[in-house]
């Protein structure tokens, strides 16, 4: 099933979501990211109370480093939206067997659209100047997916005839895949690790024209690899120098993209720290590891400051790197290389 792209009034209660999407510097990014958190605060009950735990003064939140981050287990438990909303989807991570999804209760699609459609752009180009083949089995097998919603729409405005979904079709998949690789076609190839490394053990390939893009996960389906391991396999198999990866979650509207080094770089209205693990008020400098927290701003109606479960380290240069998860939190696979 294919979305068609939504205009939807993005002007919610005196908070512009349009407006964090015209971010053009650092200063404007924090004096977004306060707008929102005190936005949040005043509206989201969940993240006011876990805030109110925590002692914050919110007139004393001048900083980035001073806004609360919400644990992302809340979205197992809690039903996380401004309170005068309703919500018109809701996504559910995969999980693995045993453990609790997450939920995210999502109040303006529009904005969703909005983030990874100009996330896309600002990375790649225009979605219609790709054939877009997507390879997600466990993830069209379920419902709820914020990420089949992300690529459906891709693969709609690719407007290329070719462009879908692939479930078990690997020979399909293949045959297709060199024959539009051959034609010197722009082809983006977007799979979930295990799937992608199942394609390549049945087919070889020597591609040229076709950029593939891993969303991580084993799903309980093969042991997992860390990155270096999986993109070396990945590209062996299919005669390629480097893979794309992906970095989203079920409870993010936005997305950061890897172009084959492992660094990952975020659109602009969303960022990332990376906190002390013994100590998840305080921050570390670029290069040392910690637990990523999240800043996406286009999360107005939800939450937007996030502390996630995965460990990664900031870069000099910019970008972050992710390193694995922690020990004791769940294997979700939320396209990450668990160590």
């Amino acid at each position: 099933m294919l979305f068609h792209f939504r205009t939807f009034a993005f002007l919610m209660k005196g908070m512009n979501v349009r407006a964090v999407f015209d971010i053009s510097n650092k200063e404007e990014f924090r004096e977004r990211a306060l707008e929102v958190f005190n936005y949040q605060y005043d509206n989201v009950p969940v993240y006011r109370e876990f805030c109110e735990l925590l002692q914050t003064d919110r007139n004393a939140v001048k900083t980035l480093e001073e806004i609360p981050f919400l644990p992302i287990a809340f979205f197992k438990s809690k039903k996380i939206i401004t309170s005068d909303t309703s919500a018109m989807q809701v996504f559910s991570s995969s999980g693995t067997t045993g453990t609790i999804p997450s939920k995210h209760y999502v109040a303006n699609l529009g904005a969703y659209e909005q983030s990874f459609m100009k996330a896309f752009e600002l990375f790649y180009g225009d979605p219609q100047d790709y054939n877009i083949l997507a390879l997600l089995p466990s993830y069209l097998e379920r419902e709820g997916s914020s990420l089949i919603y992300m690529v459906a729409e891709l693969i709609e405005r690719s407007k290329k005839k070719i462009s879908g979904f692939y479930l078990n079709e690997l020979d399909e998949l293949a045959a297709l895949l060199r024959k539009v690789d051959a034609a010197g076609e722009k082809t983006l190839l977007i799979g979930v690790s295990f799937a992608l490394l199942d394609l390549i053990e049945s087919h070889s390939f020597e591609l040229k024209n076709t950029l593939v893009m891993e969303t991580g996960g084993m799903k309980g389906r093969r042991r997992e690899m860390i990155r270096e391991e999986l993109h070396e396999a990945l590209c062996n198999g299919f005669g390629i120098d480097a893979i794309h990866s992906e970095y989203g979650m079920t409870e993010l509207l936005s997305q950061a993209y890897s172009k084959g080094n492992g660094i990952f770089h975020a659109p602009p209205w969303m960022q990332v720290l990376v906190r002390d693990t013994e100590d998840p008020l305080s921050y570390m400098e670029n290069g040392r590891t910690g637990g990523i927290n999240v800043i996406d701003l286009a999360n107005v109606n939800s939450c937007s400051f996030i502390a996630t479960q995965d460990l990664g380290k900031l870069h000099p240069g910019g970008g972050f790197e992710v390193l694995g998860r922690f020990d004791n939190s769940d294997i979700r696979g939320c396209n990450l290389m668990v160590l």
